[in-house]
């Protein structure tokens, strides 16, 4: 289904790489919650997802670091990346559709949020979907 792929484009398209000054983002284990509603033709419940992950100070500092990765067969089209967050817009392709993905993640220290706004075109008509991501420090790794 082209909704999968898309959406986990969507959330992983956080790319720190290129960036002159370290994330305003505290080490340590991080809980991430995002929550997906999908507008269009054919009624799509709302979608939350929670996962944790380890950040370590090594990690903001390495050049190479990415918070996230970008999936096969989506392209960065521009990002503008400070310590303090994240603008980006790519676009996807797979199976015969098309997605449009606009975010932005603010990053305030011990918590980060923001903001996906995808487009997609599909046979099955466009979608718009709006994904919110809110993270919170909740302690060492």
């Amino acid at each position: 289904m082209l909704l999968r792929p898309l959406f986990a484009a969507a959330l992983l398209a956080l790319p720190l790489t290129a960036m002159a000054e370290t994330p305003n983002i505290t080490p340590g284990l991080w809980e991430f919650t995002s929550t997906t509603s999908v507008t269009g033709e054919i009624p799509i419940p709302d979608q939350t997802d929670t996962h944790q992950e380890c950040i370590a100070q090594g990690d903001l500092e390495d050049p190479d670091f990415q918070f996230l990765e970008v999936e096969e067969g989506c392209e960065l089209l521009e990002h503008n990346v400070s310590a303090d967050g994240i603008d980006y817009r790519m676009m996807c392709r797979e199976e015969g559709g098309e997605a449009n993905i606009n975010g932005r993640m603010d990053f305030l220290g011990e918590r980060v949020e923001g903001s996906v706004d995808v487009t997609v075109q599909s046979p099955m008509g466009e979608m718009q979907m709006n994904t919110v991501v809110e993270g919170a420090h909740i302690g060492d790794c």
